[in-house]
């Protein structure tokens, strides 16, 4: 990839800047190399606890709620911090958030595998959200300015898409292994030397740059939105346990409005807002996080349906469900590396319309699975045409979602890609959830779950679709 040219200094206009350029600048493949391993780490996190899990509650003696939120602890966090954390990059500089929230990410991760009590892994885990939802705005921040805009940053966004998908593909094999070769500690102990690498590496190779102006944080928007996403995906994780009519799912979603709505006024009327209003009449940029909270509700849930099957249905330890879903991590690589040869060619809103359908394709293949179904036929060979048609969309939609904003917005709007993505796998996974479980009826035997597990791929690709309606309907044809 092409070296970046220095950027020049202008806090009049409100360009980036870099900051301290006495060393010559790196070659920009070792920058996107080191922004993609923090990405990696991050997304590997979201589910390679979930194998561990059964052997964390027999060791901590943790609770059936106490198990879930192992997880939700970490998504919440993620998904609540996330815009201000990417706003924090653009302000204080990208390369010190990174660090900042790399180095959350590592000390959280030792704490948690070092612990001796279920609150402190929980807290351990919360932390580690946190941690995520500094560094993880910061990795697609520092790619494209790192990359000139063109071919070269299609290929660097798909390499960061990939690597991303590969994580979360990633961490059920990972997971498995370390659970069975070790104990479940070191899923999050192996984080530490990664951390420590990753860290150095940034710390020696990606330089410091940040938006030109004033360094105010809007402070009372940074409160609400944290608050009001953290309170959403709060209530999206309560729809497993408490259904979608409890008081308990439908207080916190009723707050969560109010506060994004007072958010969005207090944006309206503040001098230097957190998420300027503007932003969202670039259309390339509203249209590509609308069409990615959607392909995320419909998409996000397939590795843990998939794993369940898996091992629910088919009998698969949890290394050899980690193994049978290896062609579709594959898979998923190999389409966010085609995906920029064809946004060439075809341009990128075809190119995000035909992945979606070709997704959605995979997940109806995948909707006819049944409880003796064999490896190829049920996992393999929908697994694939599921996750190429994910990566062929993915990696254009993050292109969309980045190339209409400012200079001085790359931070915010990262963050809003990675949110958008998040609460709308987190939204999906919960209504996928509840579809599976009405459908199965409480049968525990595989003839049932499968059942379950085939009515949430077929839900997942009607939400699909729905994705594909939004972009043709919304995104231009040309970025802008």
């Amino acid at each position: 990839m092409p070296q970046t040219p220095p950027l020049v200094p202008d806090a009049a206009d409100g360009s980036d800047h870099a900051i301290g350029r006495r060393r010559p600048a790196p070659p920009a493949w070792l920058v996107v190399a080191v922004a993609c391993a923090g990405q990696f780490l991050v997304v590997l996190d979201v589910s390679v606890v979930n194998v561990a899990l059964p052997s964390m509650r027999t060791d901590l003696g943790l609770s059936a709620a106490g198990l879930q939120w192992v997880v939700n602890a970490y998504s919440i966090a993620f998904a609540g911090f996330m815009l201000l954390g990417g706003r924090a990059g653009d302000l204080f500089g990208r390369k010190r958030m990174f660090l900042v929230g790399l180095g959350l990410f590592t000390l959280a991760s030792l704490v948690g595998g070092l612990a001796e009590q279920d609150w402190q892994l929980l807290v351990a885990r919360a932390v580690q959200g946190l941690g995520a939802a500094v560094l993880a705005p910061s990795t697609l921040t520092i790619l494209t300015s790192a990359v000139p805009e063109g071919a070269a940053r299609a290929r660097a966004i798909a390499t960061w898409t990939a690597v991303g998908a590969g994580g979360g593909a990633a961490g059920g094999l990972v997971g498995g292994v370390l659970t069975e070769g070790l104990n479940w500690r070191w899923v999050l102990l192996i984080n530490v030397p990664l951390g420590a690498v990753v860290l150095a590496a940034a710390a020696r190779w990606i330089q410091e740059s940040r938006a030109g102006g004033e360094r105010r944080l809007d402070l009372p928007g940074a409160l609400l939105v944290t608050a009001g996403t953290a309170t959403l995906a709060y209530a999206v994780v309560q729809t497993e346990a408490a259904g979608w009519g409890s008081a308990d799912t439908l207080v916190p979603l009723g707050a969560a409005l109010v506060l994004i709505a007072a958010f969005l006024v207090v944006e309206a009327r503040t001098r230097l807002p957190l998420m300027p209003l503007g932003l969202f009449r670039v259309r390339s940029v509203a249209a590509a996080n609308a069409a990615m909270f959607v392909c995320g509700m419909g998409s996000f849930a397939m590795w843990f349906f998939m794993t369940l099957y898996a091992q629910n249905a088919l009998g698969y330890t949890p290394v050899e469900a980690g193994l049978a879903l290896v062609p579709s991590s594959l898979a998923v690589v190999a389409g966010s590396k085609t995906a920029p040869r064809l946004m060439r060619r075809f341009g990128a809103r075809n190119v995000a319309v035909g992945g979606v359908l070709v997704t959605a394709g995979g997940f109806g293949w995948q909707s006819t699975m049944s409880a003796h179904g064999s490896f190829v036929v049920s996992i393999m060979l929908p697994g694939i045409v599921m996750m190429a048609g994910a990566g062929f969309a993915m990696t254009p939609l993050a292109s969309l979602a980045t190339s209409g904003a400012a200079p001085g917005d790359a931070g915010l709007v990262s963050g809003l890609v990675n949110t958008s993505r998040t609460l709308g796998g987190s939204l999906g996974l919960a209504i996928l959830s509840t579809v599976a479980a009405g459908r199965s009826a409480g049968g525990l035997d595989p003839v049932s779950l499968t059942s379950g597990y085939a009515a949430a791929f077929q839900v997942g690709a009607g939400i699909l679709l729905v994705a594909v309606l939004v972009l043709l309907a919304w995104m231009p044809r040309t970025p802008g």
